[in-house]
């Protein structure tokens, strides 16, 4: 839920209203931006260069401050704290916390497709498929330590998106594209009709979502979770004689 106490676009405090109204935006300026992106939602920006050295350990940073604690937290200097630098070296490497912020996800993005690239590719039989398309579900699954981490870092960011219409166009950019891959891979793999590749893949690809939350939350358990993927793919692809 959002802070009541700051305002919507730059997350600063607010000055009570003399008119006794609740504000919600800090300035004029902000409440001209909040307009604007209104009127003409953002298109999200190209990633940054992969960052590295000192920019590296302030994005690793901010990894750690969702994951323990929530985006909310990630402050400039909450986040030259935990990274062990200065605000201002926060500052010189990036030109917001906004800028931060985004960088940190998309970095993050660029992290989960390497790892999630070298277990699929490590896998026998990765050519198969069948093989492919579970592995891919599997990625959705905080199944490891980089997992579990990951996950809880963009469940932090989706939170946040929520109010936040620039980390939401990183969100949405290119929205379908796993369930784009899902859905070829669900053909390649043999289904026939009735099945509709398309709907079975938006269908996995949202359930399994929901149960890497549940065995984040410890609500299931690997074994419930595996004969849960187990009976849809099962469902969904023919047995082979």
């Amino acid at each position: 839920m959002r802070d009541e106490m700051s305002c919507q676009v730059c997350r600063g405090p607010l000055r009570p209203s003399p008119r006794g109204r609740r504000p919600v935006y800090c300035s004029r300026a902000c409440q001209a931006r909040a307009y604007r992106s209104r009127r003409n939602p953002p298109v999200p920006a190209g990633p940054d260069p992969e960052p590295d050295g000192r920019r590296r350990q302030i994005v690793e940073a901010v990894w750690r401050i969702a994951s323990e604690h929530g985006l909310r937290m990630a402050t400039i200097r909450g986040v030259a704290a935990e990274a062990g630098v200065t605000p201002r070296a926060v500052q010189y490497h990036f030109t917001s916390k906004n800028h931060l912020l985004v960088t940190a996800l998309q970095a993050l993005h660029r992290d989960n497709e390497r790892h999630g690239r070298e277990r699929i590719e490590a896998r026998s039989g990765a050519s198969d498929p069948r093989v492919m398309l579970r592995a891919t579900l599997e990625e959705l699954l905080p199944l490891d330590e980089q997992r579990r981490a990951s996950l809880r870092v963009m469940t932090a960011y989706y939170a946040w998106s929520l109010t936040d219409p620039v980390l939401a166009a990183v969100f949405l950019h290119q929205e379908h594209q796993l369930e784009d891959l899902v859905a070829a891979l669900i053909t390649a793999a043999g289904a026939v009709p009735p099945i509709d590749a398309a709907q079975e893949a938006n269908l996995l690809v949202g359930g399994v979502s929901g149960l890497g939350l549940d065995l984040l939350h410890r609500r299931r358990t690997r074994a419930d979770v595996r004969r849960t993927l187990d009976y849809h793919l099962g469902r969904v692809l023919p047995r082979r004689p």
